[in-house]
């Protein structure tokens, strides 16, 4: 039977993360968690599911859930964020491929990822339909990415595990705005390191586009209000990471030399 290292990564996290860890319970072989310095009792709830709790200075989140994995003692990694849940069926698809015998040749597989907000499902939008990579081995596949948007990069093929990872993002609108503050500028950041540039062509016409994909032509109004919802703080979010760029661009540069 294939064996699995559970990986997460956690600051203050109390309220969100002993539901992640009891759906690993009867899965996973081990479970590391690797905690920035939580302030609150996230380490203690996790202390009581694992013996692995790792505490780490924050580096950034690709280089943190990396590290995670190179402390880990098996071989199969399953990472999951600390809001959220494997759902029953993906808790049996994972029973079911651990029993599976003959050799994996797979580097990794990607489960469905569903998000809770504002009471419901979010079904529609660039929030829903959201497969993501995290069942893999870990000489086959690595964490990359910048300051935000991390991302596992196989170095094989992939497949598809049923069920869905069940994700309990924002608690509350009130969250997601605090929460905003410190992703837009990293991704501000990591738009500035690509070479991208903000100006009135992307202040004034990307996020009014933002808003109309997510609500017509992902018909986010199928979601009802959480849609309408989501639609716009999409917008908020590409509005605010595009200001920021702009400010970035102009604290770079420096004080304007006057002529004269």
């Amino acid at each position: 039977m294939k064996r699995i290292s559970a990986t997460l990564i956690t600051f203050n996290e109390e309220a969100k993360v002993g539901r992640a860890l009891e759906s690993l319970a009867s899965l996973a072989d081990e479970i590391v968690v690797v905690d920035s310095f939580s302030s609150d009792g996230t380490v203690e709830v996790c202390r009581r599911h694992t013996r692995r709790v790792l505490q780490r200075p924050w580096p950034g989140y690709r280089a943190q859930k990396q590290f995670a994995v190179d402390q880990a003692r098996h071989d199969w990694i399953l990472s999951i964020d600390a809001d959220e849940v494997l759902s029953s069926t993906l808790e049996e698809s994972l029973s079911a491929w651990k029993a599976a015998e003959g050799e994996e040749s797979m580097a990794g597989y990607r489960v469905r990822r569903r998000t809770w907000f504002l009471g419901r499902w979010i079904d529609h939008t660039s929030w829903s339909s959201d497969w993501q990579l995290r069942l893999f081995h870990r000489a086959r596949a690595q964490w990359e990415g910048g300051r935000v948007h991390e991302s596992v990069r196989p170095s094989g093929p992939v497949g598809r595990l049923d069920g869905v990872l069940e994700h309990y993002t924002y608690a509350s609108v009130s969250e997601y705005l605090a929460q905003l503050q410190n992703f837009s500028s990293l991704a501000a950041a990591d738009a500035f390191d690509a070479g991208r540039r903000s100006n009135w062509g992307s202040l004034l016409l990307l996020p009014p586009w933002e808003f109309l994909r997510n609500l017509l032509v992902r018909r986010g109004f199928a979601d009802g209000i959480p849609g309408l919802a989501v639609s716009y703080l999409c917008a908020v979010s590409v509005f605010f990471k595009y200001l920021k760029l702009w400010e970035l661009e102009k604290e770079l540069a420096g004080p304007e030399v006057k002529s004269g």
